[in-house]
């Protein structure tokens, strides 16, 4: 069953995308990572059914896709603002 304190893996599945890409994932690839990782959460470690499992690994994938993403997007764009 979902709960509340399940959120903190969107930040794990943020971690595991990075490890990837540190072993030679390209970046174009890490969003569909970020899904499968989430996928797997949610279907074998938090979901009783997998209708339900699949639903909340698609939401803690995308939302750690999303997370990664506007990081990134958040440093270019400070870095361009410094220049």
């Amino acid at each position: 069953m979902f709960e509340p304190y399940n959120v903190a893996i969107v930040p794990l599945i943020v971690g595991i995308v990075q490890l990837l890409k540190i072993y030679g994932l390209p970046a174009k690839f890490s969003p569909l990572a970020a899904i499968l990782i989430g996928l797997v959460f949610g279907v074998f470690l938090l979901a009783d059914n997998i209708k339900e499992g699949i639903i909340i690994g698609l939401m803690f994938g995308l939302s750690a896709s999303g997370l990664y993403s506007g990081g990134k997007n958040l440093m270019e764009n400070g870095n361009r603002d410094s220049k």
